[in-house]
Parts: structure tokens; sequence; C-alpha cells
């Protein structure tokens, strides 16, 4: 099997057990974290960073987790909802007033974190993403593909700069400025929403699926609406403009201790290791559906809830390549799986795999 690096306590050996199968099974790399009460049960790591697979990954080794960034923006709006600074019934437009035009006058903050806003499209380049301002400005412009609030269509880029830009008006900081100095800082969460230059020796590049190149890029699922979003590549995302740029619907860069130990304040009540983000009611407020019903970009049943997708008593969300968090206030527990090897999504049960064995050991120490 496998070797796997790290710690874990051992009723939860069947954790690192699957990811040396996953290992086994041809991924080059990856992390896994479970917390329990805001601290580790299981920590460990695994493989190589690079296609090649001569350098190991190293317990700060960093990758892309993709749309899991958008937990920790969600995170970043829940905080200052419960500061009382922002509030999910004002329309966009009192936070942001260019917003409102061009049919947004009625989109709500509830509607921007349940992507029931009507603007899940992309219409630049993928270059465009880098520049804030133009980004923000084509957001600005765009009309609504639904009546705000009445059906939700998956915001896969736009979520982070729809979110984000409300969090900088309301705090005057850029949201991987505000991530970084409310929650990541606080924690000591090694996660980064825009990475500077100083951690790319750290950074694991995504492996696209097995007889892919740089080339294998997002597509929508069939049968689903037209989108006008851009085709996003792993040779984009392996960029460093990338990497400095701040997309926080997708640009994360962490692993699955960081992960799980940013998530974990939304499992705790708001606290972990003594430092409170937020008030017990401010966690709860993730777990309010918004949405109940086919995404129109997903082509799937979702239940969304204020910044996390729902599952059954939990939250969480996944990312493009498999990285996953789920996270359950009601055994205090998170898990988080990051690996920078993809897979097809169709054949990709990775993640769920490691929370259903994570879940079983949790079970098991039941009387």
């Amino acid at each position: 099997m496998a070797d796997i690096q790290g710690s874990y306590d051992d009723l939860f050996s069947t954790v690192p057990a699957a990811l040396s199968v996953m290992l086994d099974e041809g991924d080059a790399g990856g992390s896994v974290a479970v917390f329990v009460d805001g601290e580790p049960v299981v920590d460990v790591w695994g493989g190589f960073t690079d296609a090649d697979r001569t350098i190991p990954w190293q317990r700060d080794t960093i990758t892309n987790v993709w749309s899991v960034t958008k937990t920790m923006t969600s995170l970043c709006a829940l905080i200052l909802v419960d500061r009382g600074e922002l509030d999910l019934d004002a329309p966009v437009g009192r936070y942001w007033p260019e917003f409102a035009r061009a049919g947004k006058e009625k989109v709500l903050v509830r509607h921007l974190l349940a992507h029931t806003a009507g603007l899940p499209d992309w219409d630049g380049t993928i270059e465009d993403l880098y520049d804030w301002p133009s980004a923000t400005a084509r957001l600005e412009a765009q009309a609504p593909r639904w009546e705000p609030g009445s059906a939700a269509g998956y915001h896969s880029l736009t979520y982070g700069f729809l979110v984000g830009e409300v969090v900088r008006r309301v705090t005057g900081r850029n949201l991987g400025a505000f991530f970084a100095q409310e929650v990541a800082g606080p924690l000591g969460a090694d996660f980064h929403i825009g990475l500077p230059a100083e951690h790319d020796h750290r950074v694991a590049l995504t492996i696209p699926p097995s007889g892919q190149d740089e080339d294998y890029a997002t597509s929508a699922p069939a049968g689903t609406e037209a989108a006008a979003t851009a085709r996003l590549r792993v040779r984009d995302g392996n960029g460093a403009a990338w990497r400095r740029a701040e997309i926080p619907a997708a640009s994360g860069f962490g692993n699955a201790r960081s992960v799980a130990l940013a998530q974990s304040a939304m499992a705790c009540g708001g606290e972990v290791r003594g430092t409170r983000l937020l008030s017990p009611s401010g966690c709860d407020r993730a777990r309010q559906e918004q949405f109940s019903g086919e995404d129109r970009r997903l082509g799937l049943p979702v239940r969304w809830g204020l910044g996390y997708g729902l599952f059954d008593t939990g939250f969480g969300w996944g990312g493009w390549g498999g990285s996953l968090v789920v996270i359950d206030p009601d055994h205090r527990l998170v898990v988080a799986y990051v690996t920078h090897q993809m897979r097809e999504p169709a054949n990709d049960q990775r993640g769920m795999d490691l929370v259903t064995s994570a879940y079983a050991s949790l079970q098991s120490q039941k009387p």
C-alpha cells in the first residue's frame, strides 16, 4: 500500500487507509483531515506533488482547491452578517450602488449566497478574471437570466466577485485580505485567496485526468441550459497569474488541514481553539435552506443554504478535480479532502468515500 504520512487516531484508521487505496489506484497525491471539536483526529497526506512523481507531498504542500474556495468566501460573508454589518434581506445595491441596474435592483444579498441571483455566466475571458475592477464592472452591466430568487443556477466563477465585492464595499478590504485578517490569521490556517509568490515552491500543480493534458477544461453537464461562461483549463489554474489573482469562487490554495481548521468554526458554534469568529446562531444561518430543486447549471437536484450546499444534516461543497469539505455541526465534525489529481467527474467518488469512512469511524465509537 502507498505510504501515508501524518498522524491519526487509531479509531479513524480507515480514513488514511482509504487515501492509501486512492494513491494505489493511480492518484499522484493528496491530503485528508478530519477534525472533531476543532482538533484533528486525522491529519494525513501522501503521494507526490508532480506528475512525474519525483517530489514527495509534504506536510505544508498546498494546492488549488477550486470551488471549495467558495466555502471560505461564504464564511466571510456570514461573519459580517453575524456582526450586523451585512443584511441578508437588503438589496445588493444598498452596499454596491452600481450593481442596481439592468434588472438587478431586486437582487438581495441572500440571493448571491444561494446561487439564485440569476448571474451564473462569466462573459469575459479567463484573463479578465485577474482584473477585479473589470470583473465587477462586467457584473454590474449584466442582466439576470431569471427572476432573482425564483430559481438556482450555480454561479461557478461569478460567485466570488459578487459576494467578494459586497464584502469589499462593507469592510473596505478585498476578500482575500479580509479572510487572511479575520479567519486564516487568527486560526493559523494555511489557506490563501490570492497567493503570494513566496509560497509558489509549496504548490502542487493540478494534474488532469488520465489521458488528458493541460488543455482539459470545464464543461457544462449535458442537458443543462446553455451558458456563456468561459471554459477554464487546467493550464489556466496552473499559471502564476491565477495564483496571484483573487478569484474567491475558485482560486483558493490550501491543504486538507487548513480547510478543516477554517471550517471547524462552522462546525463548533463559531469558536475554534478559543478564537470566536461568529455566534452559534450565525453558524446556523448556513443551514437555512434557500432553494431546493434542480440547479439550472449543474443539472442536478441541489439544496442551497446560505453559501453552502446542504447534505442531510451537514453542509459544505466540493471543487473541480475532487477536493471536498463536509461540515456536520451535530457531531462538531469536519472532513476535508484536498487533491491536485483530477479524475473525470462521473467517475469521482473519492471525497464522499472518505466522508463515509470518517462517519463509519465516528459511529463505531458509540456505545
